[in-house]
């Protein structure tokens, strides 16, 4: 099989137009690209963190806990460790009950699994005071509001 001279020239302009469109498209699609690659500073909401630790936990449940257990004689506190111990407080519309709470911040961060709470009750029987069972319902109600009070206290942050 013989080529002549002008089938020659006809193959040599379609591989050399083929060539052309290939690196026309090439060019194009790696202009693209490259324009993807370059990110223009975007303004950054700045959000209060759910993780601050100015102090060993969390500092907004550790604020929440102490503002909701204010009323309270506190025994012992425990910024590093995450603990807060209050003394007896009896309530001076109902002095033949006792109560004491101990509140736990196991972690970091705002979530509602890193606090814990345990309460202990006590009642006057004939001038002893007497452990008296707690219902799960107060300590629930009790972390509810200190959790409340955290969020409240994150979303004032962020409000400046």
């Amino acid at each position: 099989m013989t080529v002549s001279a002008s089938g020659f020239r006809r193959a040599k302009r379609l591989a050399s137009g083929r060539v052309l469109v290939t690196c026309a498209v090439l060019g194009t699609l790696a202009l693209g690209l490259s324009a993807c690659g370059h990110k223009k500073q975007r303004p950054q909401l700045d959000l209060a963190a759910s993780k601050v630790t100015t102090i060993g936990v969390n500092a907004y449940l550790w604020r929440a806990s102490l503002e909701t257990l204010s009323f309270m004689p506190l025994l012992q506190t425990d910024s590093n460790g995450g603990v807060i111990v209050t003394d007896w407080y009896a309530n001076p519309k109902n002095p033949g009950e006792r109560v004491k709470v101990t509140v736990s911040i196991l972690d970091q961060d705002l979530r509602a699994d890193a606090l814990r709470v345990a309460a202990s009750r006590q009642v006057s029987q004939n001038g002893q005071w007497v452990d008296a069972p707690v219902q799960a319902a107060t300590v629930q109600k009790l972390e509810d509001v200190i959790l409340t009070r955290a969020r409240d206290l994150r979303r004032q942050t962020i409000k400046g």
